[in-house]
């Protein structure tokens, strides 16, 4: 096969399609994704490596579809749903949605909450009023401003992850022959299962496919049938950049915990910490604590987005951001003000994730490989069947879940 080389052009125009994608990514790195993958590395080491790669490999071909749909269609997907169902079945989608935003707003406040204690020794009620509040002012940037001001103000962010979370591989690289063999599928007991699949309810996020959609088809328009496929290319370039870096930020944490953290009693993000403080030095463990904060504020804000999409998508409603803000907002902070333990909500939340996303997946595979919808570029049938298969994997993951849990 011949090596086509692209010209300078090419790339600019290329280029200029990046950044929906990297705002959906920062779904995929948010402080839940830190808990479960940290707790996957010190207890099991590199057991659970595969569990990252088979999750981050399904979110790009989910996150494509997204955007495939939303741009082709000029719709989000939840619009796209609330077209073709009874105002009945919308309604309990649409709450079942809501509650799904909830879980997801969970985890990233009081991941911001507990950054701010581990930077500044803020109580957690209050670093958890302050990550809402910052987030409701980079969403008040996308409101009133620009979208791709608000792409730009959460990549930012991302890079800040991307460091936090990498920078201690360079002061504890791991074996390589022996995170090799954490590519193979296994487990090791109930709790690596429960662990495992929420690991994949914290990586394959419902609100992110949701988001995309709507990300895609406000920042291209309309899909126009000259330019269908050069998109669609610089679309795939985009989900594919961005699956690789939010992929690998989560790899380097489970890989970094592994190689320092094995065996260590971390029973939470701020034990976490402190191991890696007293493993790597304080310099790493203040990049950890940095990242976890840019990981809260950025996944925060692009939950309440998505938040919005879904309401407006489903209700046709648009309500203030400000007001859209507190009703995924409330929830978090009620828990953390009645004392609950930060890290099991952490844990407890992604596992809840895990159970939306078919509600988003199945509507998402049956849009994209509708003939009518997807006209301009029609969805090869070698993709669908695979779609149908990573929906398939995550529902009997669900399905086992339930199992583990209902054991007496």
């Amino acid at each position: 096969m011949a090596l086509t080389l692209l010209t300078p052009q090419a790339l600019r125009d290329r280029s200029r399609l990046l950044g929906p994608a990297f705002v959906a990514a920062v779904a995929y790195v948010d402080p839940g994704n830190v808990a479960t993958n940290t707790s996957a590395g010190a207890g099991y080491r590199y057991l659970l490596l595969w569990v990252l790669v088979g999750a981050t490999v399904m979110a790009g071909l989910v996150q494509y579809l997204s955007a495939k749909v939303g741009w082709l269609t000029g719709q989000s997907l939840p619009a796209l749903v609330a077209g073709r169902t009874s105002r009945r079945v919308r309604l309990a989608y649409w709450v079942q949605a809501e509650l799904v935003a909830m879980a997801t707003d969970i985890a990233e406040i009081v991941g911001g909450a507990i950054a701010l204690r581990l930077l500044f020794d803020l109580p957690l009620v209050a670093g958890a009023v302050v990550t809402a509040a910052v987030s409701t002012v980079l969403l008040l940037v996308q409101d009133r401003r620009s979208q791709r001001t608000f792409e730009r103000v959460i990549t930012g962010l991302l890079g800040v992850v991307s460091v936090g979370f990498v920078a201690g591989l360079f002061v504890a690289p791991p074996v390589a022959g022996e995170v090799v063999t954490g590519l193979l599928p296994r487990l090791a007991g109930t709790d690596s299962a429960l662990l495992a699949v929420g690991m994949l309810g914290a990586t394959v996020m419902p609100h992110a496919v949701y988001l995309h959609s709507a990300l895609v088809r406000d920042r291209h328009g309309r899909a126009d049938p000259s330019c269908a496929r050069p998109v669609l290319r610089g679309i795939r370039t985009d989900v594919v950049a961005a699956m690789l870096v939010a992929g690998g930020v989560n790899i380097a944490m489970l890989l970094l915990s592994g190689s320092a953290l094995f065996g260590l009693q971390v029973d939470g993000l701020d034990a976490v910490h402190a191991a890696i403080g007293a493993q790597l030095g304080p310099v790493v463990a203040m990049l950890f604590a940095l990242a976890l904060l840019a990981s809260g504020l950025a996944s925060t804000s692009v939950g309440g987005y998505a938040g919005s999409v879904i309401m407006a998508g489903l209700l046709r409603r648009r309500i203030p951001i400000v007001w859209r803000r507190v009703l995924t907002a409330v929830p978090a902070l009620l828990l953390l003000g009645l004392g609950a333990d930060p890290t099991r909500l952490l844990i407890v939340s992604q596992v809840a994730l895990s159970f939306g996303i078919p509600f988003a997946l199945v509507p998402l595979v049956r849009f994209a490989r509708d003939p009518r919808l997807m006209a301009l570029a029609p969805t090869r049938a070698g993709t669908i069947r695979t779609a149908w298969v990573v929906v398939a994997l995550i529902v009997a993951l669900n399905a086992v879940l339930v199992g583990l849990l209902l054991r007496p």
